[in-house]
């Protein structure tokens, strides 16, 4: 299409998750007391982190980055899905929905990431105990933490380039409650193919190696804890992983969830709906699972 033909952008339209006016005040509700246990549980987990000399270690200093990565994650589109909801005003400019955009891409990355290198870390703690301290120092756990942000921000920075690129038609209406990439390329009348391919290597690089990492970390623990004789010992060193198995569990089912969703349904409200399960139940479920099975946390709170 030629550039004449375009829509110079001003704002997009946000249809959120139901456009029934008798169910806004329960949306509003619901999704208020969401965001602020989230925020509230992931706040008190990195209070009691850095608060307890105890928990001084490299798996609580990753448990408190990944719920400051939470509280960013579902600070970037709840509130103003909230707020959209309470004005009765579905608009986001057009530089408000690319800067979402780009925030939510980062913190969902550094999620995965973030996940991927606990894993690391509760492998070499039960797989090769003696060395733990040598491996996991302080300045190792930095460094991967310091690429994680590094990686996480090229590549929300790279994709949120490519859409500014693009140029849209005259339906700017997202069937989403936030500005999700999928759906803002799909209204473009642009060539979109450098965008696919992008998302396309994208996942391959961020999401499935470092998905392949925690699997083969886990393999491994579990083949550790098999070999212990005693049940005690196999309790003990499962205690100290069960955590985070949990929330990858959860947050790697939740994601596939949204993902199949939206492959194998044309259903776009569908697939907002399943999405509410990855950016808004994971992030609150995590200070839960971390304090209700820790005890190192708990008697820290």
């Amino acid at each position: 299409m030629e550039p004449g033909n375009h829509t110079q952008v001003s704002e997009f339209i946000l249809l959120g998750l139901s456009e029934e006016e008798e169910l806004q005040t329960f949306l509003l509700g619901l999704f208020l007391s969401m965001y602020l246990v989230t925020f509230i549980g992931n706040f008190l987990i990195i209070l009691a982190t850095i608060t307890s000399s105890h928990l001084h270690t490299p798996m609580y200093f990753f448990i408190s980055n990944l719920s400051f990565v939470d509280i960013c994650f579902t600070s970037t589109t709840v509130p103003k899905m909230l707020l959209n909801i309470h004005t009765h005003n579905k608009a986001i400019t057009y530089q408000g929905c690319l800067t979402q955009m780009y925030f939510f891409i980062l913190f969902a990355e550094l999620d995965v990431f973030l996940l991927s290198i606990m894993a690391y870390d509760r492998f070499v703690a039960i797989c090769h105990p003696l060395y733990y301290m040598v491996i996991m120092n302080s300045r190792h756990c930095g460094l991967l933490l310091l690429l994680s942000w590094i990686l996480s921000a090229l590549n929300s920075l790279l994709r949120s380039l490519l859409v500014l690129r693009l140029s849209f038609c005259t339906n700017l209406e997202i069937p989403h409650f936030f500005c999700e990439v999928n759906q803002v390329i799909q209204l473009s009348c642009s060539d979109t193919l450098l965008n696919i391919i992008e998302m396309y290597f994208a996942t391959m690089v961020m999401g499935i190696i470092p998905f392949t990492g925690i699997v083969f970390s886990y393999s491994q623990i579990i083949s550790s804890i098999l070999r212990i004789a005693s049940a005690k010992g196999k309790y003990k060193a499962f205690s100290t992983c069960g955590s985070h198995l949990l929330v990858v569990s959860v947050f790697c089912s939740t994601a596939l969830g949204v993902y199949l969703s939206s492959a194998t349904t044309q259903n776009s409200r569908a697939s907002a709906i399943a999405s509410v399960m990855f950016t808004i139940v994971t992030p609150m479920l995590n200070p839960f699972i971390y304090s209700l099975r820790n005890k190192d946390i708990k008697g820290a709170l």
